[in-house]
């Protein structure tokens, strides 16, 4: 299996997912069907069906049009930098978030992608700092360049916005990339002409300093015996 993801395929993978987010609502506007009660009921047996289903559903056009980009510049971001971890980060964040949900969040239903978005986001902020190669840096410092009130929105903020989802989210994402830090491979350092040269100039200082050592010895040694004489 090839590790090395080009980005351009993360990002079409990415929104083949968003894509389904768009069709099933297109098909709960189409039929008039309301799907509120496949979000997150807290403390409730039915509503642990939404922990599964919950990042599916979406409020309104405007909500599902909301997650769409993160998702996938996010997503894709996750999918081209970590290989090899990507898919357990978005189970973990996708689950968790859910239960946290479950246990902790107001009594009504919880739904929407936003609590993965949150997740995907802590993941490369805290897998950057981490591991602090070039790829995991520059991801971080994208997703925190174009996402970075994400750490605002993990409070508190505006009526009928699913803070808990956020929260959890984000701590999902924060605890999967302690776990995953080392599972990815870090890219290998280029070696450019230009070091090598370096490298054997300082060979050749080398060499001048113990050839003039030598002469140094040899003109020693003549005036000593000049000296005997």
């Amino acid at each position: 299996m090839n590790k090395n993801t080009s980005l351009h395929k993360s990002f079409y993978t990415v929104s083949l997912f968003v894509i389904l987010l768009w069709l099933i609502k297109a098909w709960q506007t189409y039929y008039s069907i309301d799907l509120y009660q496949l979000g997150v009921k807290p403390l409730t047996f039915s509503g642990l069906i939404g922990v599964i289903t919950g990042p599916l559903i979406h409020g309104s056009w405007e909500h599902v049009l909301g997650n769409s980009l993160p998702l996938v510049l996010l997503g894709g971001f996750l999918k081209y930098g970590y290989p090899r971890s990507h898919w357990w980060a978005i189970a973990i964040i996708w689950l968790l978030s859910g239960l946290g949900v479950w246990l902790f969040g107001r009594d009504s239903y919880h739904f929407g992608a936003s609590g993965l978005t949150h997740g995907l986001f802590f993941y490369l902020f805290i897998a950057g700092i981490l591991r602090r190669d070039k790829r995991s840096s520059v991801l971080l410092m994208i997703a925190f360049y174009m996402y970075g009130s994400m750490v605002m929105t993990i409070l508190p903020r505006e009526q009928g916005i699913s803070f808990e989802y956020h929260l959890f989210g984000a701590m999902a994402g924060f605890l999967s990339a302690i776990v995953f830090r080392k599972w990815d491979p870090k890219l290998k350092e280029k070696t450019y002409s230009w070091q090598q040269d370096d490298d054997s100039e300082d060979l050749i200082g080398d060499e001048w300093q113990s050839d003039s050592l030598n002469e140094s010895t040899e003109i020693m040694t003549d005036e000593n015996k000049d000296s005997n004489d």
